[in-house]
């Protein structure tokens, strides 16, 4: 059976302080990988696995004065999402994260808006 989270039950934390106003969290890993051939064949025939880069993005009505100053200072932070519906549940830890970058917009049509880019070291989730 599929799990499926909600955004209005679930809840993301930044060093233990809630992220209010939080609309959405989207995050990648992304693994880089050389294929290995064989001499003298076209084929591959083993797969070596290198860097793991973890990137993500928190999108915030408004604008948030700690993800502000984690951007300004160049601070490590941790970032702790647990999503939830009903009585699922699924923790997703970021460690080690820095702040690279910030976006906003406004429009006639809908309150301000503020993308936060980060990157971390690694992802868990339990």
């Amino acid at each position: 059976m599929p799990q499926v989270f909600t955004a209005l039950r679930s809840e993301a934390k930044v060093n233990e302080e809630t992220i209010e106003g939080l609309q959405s969290i989207e995050y990648r890993q992304n693994r880089s990988r050389t294929d290995i051939g064989a001499i003298g064949t076209d084929e591959r025939v083993a797969v070596a696995f290198g860097l793991r880069v973890v990137a993500g993005r928190l999108r915030v009505a408004s604008a948030n004065t700690t993800l502000d100053g984690l951007l300004q200072s160049g601070d490590p932070f941790s970032i702790s999402a647990t999503l939830r519906y009903g009585d699922t549940k699924r923790t997703v830890a970021f460690d080690d994260c820095v702040m690279d970058e910030k976006n906003f917009g406004l429009s006639t049509d809908a309150p301000g808006e503020t993308i936060y880019v980060f990157t971390a070291t690694r992802v868990r989730e339990e």
